[in-house]
């Protein structure tokens, strides 16, 4: 090798040298043995830090929630409107619960209580995890830990309370036995309807002492901790029903596969329905309706109840003082006043709740749960069992509107296109054959869509619906603010007569949303709500745009014409803009009034509760039929005259170019004026139809039901009666006639 050759060797060597030496500066730290270094430290680290954590973290004494602060509950202006704080709590000690009655709860949360060591690291890690995350209340605990949060700690969801919780429970299994820890869990857990432990929780719900509770009953109780709102059979709706059973199912086969229970005792078990819930001292008139709403809405948005339960809180509701009381006044003065049960039976069966809204803040000002909390349990602003019948229809106008419908022959569904009226007419294009009567039997012949909705025809809103589609009609009320999980909200032509559940908050939303040029809302009791620095996000109450404006106003400028020329005529007020709708249910177990002026919506209904189901309002305060037009528009009528006092009378801002509330065009040339069924003329056309569809104002406001099997042909326009046996194509007559209970 010469000279050159060997310096260019050198120099290759060096260079490659100094990349070695490079490269192994960085990749010395990172070989498997440093890796498994790093992590054997890290974990050391934790341990450490844990094993620091675990001696300096001592078991405190019972929190503040063991022993239950007052809520304050104001009204809008800052008023003080109720304050609650007495807890229905009784501890008792673990012997006096049956043992498999124990079995229940551990079966239903932690079935591996007896040998675990108090604390469920996976668990807690995930709880952690979606703590850290602010994913909410998610991640599994242990009946030892839940019993540590309930007792020692607090319900707030951050990461430093999880890690006390973890040392608290470990500390607390090292020192206490697990009978003790169970006994604890069950006597601080909270399970609805006020009642703090397994002794109030029996009494509650089974009306009897703990000890005197079956296995059946001891799982309903178990169930009910997961969710005490939701899981109380009294005001669950059918998927919190079928939800609270799966859970009572679900107990019972862990306590089998425990050997807690015998398969064949298991088999011969039956779901024990609790009793409905009584009333609950302190909370009397209608503070106590307001305060449940006000509490639900809470738990809604993320507050648990052992939360609210331990007090503490001051909440502010929308409320308007001289509203509510308007209100209670309107209630008192047009219906209650007037009622004599001991003279008229049917009297006693009466039942009114009511639901005002602000549309533009989507406020509740003004709510009427029933004739006190105390009184009657269930709030009727908020019950979903009575079918709101007519007032339904504006929401079919307003899909039919908003997706551009036609009718069969093609022609643009709008206020002034013509239906045939004719009771009892077969509707064309259903798969499912339907022939609703309108009220009275009553043909009207051609007819146009706002004189129709003035009189409430029930053979055009049929029709309508169909032409529009029944899918895209649930789709549009569901838009609204209806609930899509209501009972009876199926998809058949008899939905265009609202047999489907409904409140009057929930009808009270839809027509703020249409007040409010169809951007949604959902009526909110809750103005704000905190505790020391705990301010819970709540939901905007109007928030999306749910139909189009013009679809809303031009419903809004229809329902003016009810007001003004049908069957809501009892509430017009001089000088002031109204649209409403009346209704009226199945056999007169129900009757509406929804309407709303530019600032003001409000929905009243008037429900016939018996004993045990549902029954007719006929003969109430000593009259004939009950319908939307009679009680329920006076109650509106009377309160909205009183809330609005003071204020300028107001027009609706309308974008549309139909509709009653439209100045209509110069009359036709009588050339002009002959029409066929399918022609669509105008406004002022319509007004002109023959005497048959211009009732007189007795007519229009005397609605009345006719759909149960004994229901005469005198029908309510609102409701149906049974199909006309010569139509047998048709299968809705049984869901029609049943009696609601």
């Amino acid at each position: 090798m010469g000279r050159a050759e060997e310096r260019r060797a050198r120099q290759k060597g060096a260079r490659r040298a100094k990349r070695a030496a490079k490269a192994g500066g960085i990749r010395r730290f990172f070989t498997w043995k440093w890796l498994l270094g790093y992590f054997l430290g890290l974990g050391a680290l934790l341990v450490g830090a844990f094993f620091l954590l675990y001696l300096l973290v001592e078991v405190p004494s019972a929190n503040a929630a063991a022993k239950a602060e007052a809520n304050i509950y104001k009204y809008g202006d800052g008023t003080i409107m109720a304050k609650t704080g007495d807890v229905n709590r009784e501890s008792v000690p673990l012997s006096k619960i049956p043992k498999k009655v124990q079995h229940t709860f551990v079966a239903a949360e932690n079935k591996d209580f007896y040998g675990d060591s108090g604390v469920s690291f996976t668990g807690t890690a995930r709880g952690l995890i979606n703590t850290a995350l602010g994913r909410g209340k998610q991640g599994g605990s242990t009946i030892t830990q839940q019993y540590v949060k309930n007792y020692y700690l607090s319900q707030e969801q951050t990461v430093s309370r999880k890690l006390k919780e973890l040392v608290i429970s470990l500390k607390v299994d090292q020192q206490k036995s697990k009978d003790y820890i169970l006994a604890g869990y069950i006597n601080t857990s909270y399970y609805g309807r006020g009642a703090y432990g397994i002794q109030a929780a029996a009494r509650a719900y089974y009306n009897k002492d703990v000890e005197d509770l079956s296995v059946e009953q001891g799982a309903y109780l178990a169930s009910v901790l997961q969710a005490p709102s939701q899981y109380d059979w009294s005001a669950a709706g059918p998927n919190g029903k079928r939800q609270v059973q799966a859970r009572w199912n679900y107990v019972l086969d862990n306590m089998v596969q425990k050997d807690w229970l015998s398969k064949s005792e298991r088999e011969g078990m039956k779901f024990d329905v609790p009793v409905p819930p009584r009333p609950i001292p302190g909370r009397d008139g209608q503070a106590g309706y307001l305060i449940d709403a006000a509490n639900k809405e809470l738990i809604k948005a993320g507050v648990s109840e052992n939360e609210i339960e331990a007090g503490g809180w001051t909440i502010t509701l929308n409320i308007d003082k001289k509203k509510q009381k308007a209100l209670e006044k309107a209630v008192r003065t047009e219906l209650t006043d007037k009622l004599d049960p001991k003279k008229r039976k049917v009297d006693k069966y009466a039942q009114v709740g009511a639901v005002s809204v602000d549309p533009e803040s989507g406020g509740v000002v003004a709510m009427y749960g029933g004739t006190g909390y105390t009184e009657h349990y269930f709030n009727n602003a908020l019950r979903e069992d009575y079918q709101p019948a007519s007032t339904f229809k504006p929401l079919i106008l307003a899909s039919g509107l908003e997706h551009g419908s036609t009718t069969q022959d093609g022609t643009p569904v709008t206020a002034s296109t013509m239906y045939d009226g004719t009771s009892r007419r077969p509707v064309k294009g259903s798969l499912t054959g339907f022939a609703p009567p309108n009220e009275d039997n009553k043909s009207y012949g051609p007819i146009s869509v706002q004189k129709a909705m003035n009189n409430s025809v029930n053979s055009v809103f049929a029709q309508m619906a169909v032409d529009v589609g029944l899918d895209k009609v649930k789709s549009t009320a569901i838009d609204l603010g209806m609930n899509k999980d209501a009972g009876g909200f199926d998809v058949r032509p008899a939905m265009s007569l609202g047999v489907m559940g409904a409140s009057p908050r929930d009808m009270a939303g839809v027509y703020a949303t249409l007040d409010n040029h169809g951007k949604k809302v959902t009526p909110a009791i809750v103005k704000s709500a905190e505790k020391g620095d705990e301010r819970p996000e709540l939901p905007d109450p109007t928030n999306g745009q749910a139909i189009s404006r013009g679809a809303a106003d031009s419903v809004t400028s229809v329902l003016t014409g009810v007001v003004d020329d049908g069957t809501g005529q009892a509430v017009r007020q001089q000088g002031q803009a109204v649209a409403g709708k009346t209704g009226t249910s199945d056999d007169n177990k129900s009757a509406w009034f929804s309407g709303y002026t530019p600032d003001l919506v409000t929905s009243v209904g008037m429900f016939g509760e018996g004993e045990k189901k549902q029954v007719s309002l006929k003969g109430t305060a000593g009259g004939g039929r009950v319908n939307g037009g009679d009680f329920p528009a006076r109650i509106w009528a009377a309160y909205t005259e009183s809330a609005l006092n003071g204020e300028q009378a107001s027009k609706f801002d309308l974008d549309t170019d139909m509709g009653a509330a439209v100045k209509p065009p110069p009359s036709p040339s009588s050339s002009d004026t002959s029409q066929s069924p399918s022609s669509s003329p105008s406004a002022s056309e319509s007004a002109s139809e023959s005497p048959s569809s211009s009732p007189s104002a007795s007519e229009s406001s005397s609605e009345s039901p006719s759909a149960s099997s004994s229901a005469s042909p005198s029908g309510d326009a609102d409701s149906p009666s049974p199909p006309d046996p010569s139509n047998s194509a048709s299968d809705e007559g049984d869901p029609l006639r049943r009696d609601q209970e």
